[in-house]
């Protein structure tokens, strides 16, 4: 389906959300929302329809970015600087509401250094293969000084997708692809409807290896409640390991009060995980990925430590370390370290030998009004701010 205004370009759009990865990429929005929209634990399309903009309409997008950015060149040195005053002068001009185009281009070449891409929005990879090459190539016909293109797939569209289309969309520039996998368990898969198998999460990620891509899958712990803990902790090890992707990026589940999921915790057919609870289960995890040679990443504020984060096989023992150190804190330890990594004082364990930091970590927990046993009452409110 595409727009109901096909024949009228609106402007310069861009999707709501994007990896933390691609903080620095320009986004460039191919579809509207999400096709499948049906994950309980997701809040961010709910509510809105899918469509495809028209390729004419993207092209559109990345002329006025070009445009301003040529015109931002025109203003540099000849080592590609621009003055601070000429930086004021143009950014003072500038409403953000009335030219998005502008703030894209602006921030893409001074943060990003025009060189990654981002294509929006949940699922680019499911508009015909042939459009995509399309916008592709005019982006690096615009920007041939691109270095990284990328865009959020879903496994079930991928595993659909014929090979030489893949192997063609990477010749034409995308060379990283982000899934979620969130599970490899059929059954909590089926639970949070997230309408892919473990079969077919492997074979898209095996596909997307193969066509040349580079392959960040997304493992959220907490996902399986406590329910299926253990099994979710063990079916996702197992698919990556088959899978074996270039980084497994965590990202702890929250639930946000207008998600379906909330919903079932809140009548209680899901019962969710305290953080101890997800520290062993995260723990079981690392312990059963074998042979795969991915980078962990935790580049995201839910998980509660910032430094568990390696390259497998080699720091598979420091990052385990991490976790059995946590749970062999005593209780009142442990409750401090999850206050503070959740108001923002810790990051790691080792945020712990400062006395700055513990200092403010203990007024935080003694302020709070709950009694210990409902500490994880308390760090679910904290961490929905970052939702």
């Amino acid at each position: 389906m595409h727009d109901e205004t096909l024949d009228t370009y609106l402007g310069f759009k861009q999707g709501p959300i994007r990896p933390p990865s691609e903080a620095y990429s320009l986004l460039v929005r191919v579809t509207r929302n999400c096709p499948w929209n049906q994950c309980t634990f997701c809040p961010v399309y709910k509510g809105t329809k899918f469509s495809r903009r028209p390729v004419e309409h993207v092209k559109r997008d990345i002329d006025a970015v070009y445009r301003h950015v040529e015109a931002i060149r025109e203003l540099a040195d000849e080592d590609g600087r621009v003055p601070r005053s000429e930086i004021n002068r143009i950014t003072q001009k500038v409403d953000p509401e009335k030219s998005p185009a502008f703030v894209a281009a602006f921030n893409w070449y001074f943060a990003g250094g025009l060189k990654s891409v981002f294509i929006q929005d949940a699922n680019s990879l499911i508009i015909k293969p042939s459009d995509l090459v399309e916008i592709l190539k005019y982006l690096k016909k615009r920007f041939p000084q691109i270095e990284r293109i990328t865009s959020y797939a879903r496994s079930q569209t991928v595993s659909r997708m014929k090979e030489e289309d893949l192997k063609a969309t990477r010749n034409a520039g995308l060379n990283r692809i982000h899934i979620g996998l969130e599970s490899g368990s059929d059954e909590v898969l089926k639970m949070v409807k997230k309408g892919v198998t473990k079969s077919q999460h492997i074979q898209a990620g095996q596909k997307v290896k193969k066509a040349g891509m580079e392959l960040s899958e997304y493992y959220m712990p907490g996902l399986g409640g406590r329910k299926y803990l253990k099994e979710h902790a063990l079916q996702t090890a197992d698919a990556l390991n088959q899978i074996d992707p270039d980084f497994i990026r965590m990202r702890t589940l929250a639930i946000p009060n207008h998600s379906p999921l909330f919903e079932d915790h809140q009548a209680g057919r899901f019962e969710k995980c305290t953080d101890v609870m997800v520290v062993k289960e995260i723990l079981m995890f690392i312990e059963n990925l074998d042979g795969t040679t991915s980078v962990v990443k935790s580049d995201h504020i839910l998980n509660l430590f910032a430094d568990l984060e390696g390259k497998l096989p080699q720091d598979k023992e420091r990052m385990m370390n991490i976790l059995r150190t946590f749970l062999a804190m005593d209780p009142e330890r442990q409750r401090l370290y999850q206050v503070g990594r959740r108001i923002g004082v810790f990051s790691s364990l080792n945020d712990m030998e400062s006395p700055y930091r513990m200092a403010r970590a203990q007024r935080a927990l003694s302020q709070l009004k709950e009694s210990a046993e409902d500490i994880d009452k308390v760090t679910d409110r904290l961490m929905k701010r970052f939702i």
